[in-house]
């Protein structure tokens, strides 16, 4: 696959809990990264999650007070920022703060705009957010869905999906 985007891309996986949103996206980076593309992630949840474990000095930091905590090793760094009384950053405000890679591929943020590829297995029995969404130009599934008007890919065709996600990626 040549390379074809310059420039941040941004693309969205998305899917009701364990239809695979996960497996598909780090399947996607394996595959994109060993063709040479610089890839980041995002991943939304709905849940309070911590970075950093309880004790830790920079989790007592943060505890303290800090506005942002940043965790930094010779092999990687972590940035926390708490957002104390302010609303959940939109997905905009998140990407204009991530460095700059060929394609940052999104899990989760379903209400926000980006082009999107929906994952849905048969066993989960979830609807399709494909039918009431406009923004999502494909779904990645385990059955046939010949009533859709979007592309419908295998879940393990990652090649196709890939090749799908360069062409239809928007900038970020």
């Amino acid at each position: 696959m040549e390379r074809i985007l310059s420039g941040r891309r941004v693309f969205g996986v998305v899917g009701y809990k364990n239809n695979g949103k996960t497996t598909l996206l780090v399947r996607l980076v394996e595959y994109l990264v060993a063709r040479g593309y610089r890839v980041s992630t995002v991943k939304h949840a709905h849940h309070t999650v911590d970075v950093d474990q309880p004790g830790k000095d920079s989790y007592r930091h943060r505890e303290a007070g800090a506005l942002e905590v940043v965790l930094a090793t010779s092999r990687r760094w972590a940035l926390v920022h708490e957002l104390r009384d302010e609303p959940e950053p939109s997905l905009d405000a998140i990407l204009a703060k991530m460095a700059p890679v060929d394609l940052i591929l999104v899990e989760g943020f379903k209400r926000f705009a980006q082009p999107k590829i929906e994952v849905h297995r048969r066993e989960r029995g979830t609807p399709l957010l494909a039918r009431e969404d406009p923004t999502i130009l494909a779904v990645a599934s385990d059955e046939p869905l010949p009533d859709l008007s979007v592309p419908v890919f295998a879940l393990d065709d990652i090649e196709g999906i890939a090749a799908f996600v360069l062409t239809h990626a928007v900038p970020g």
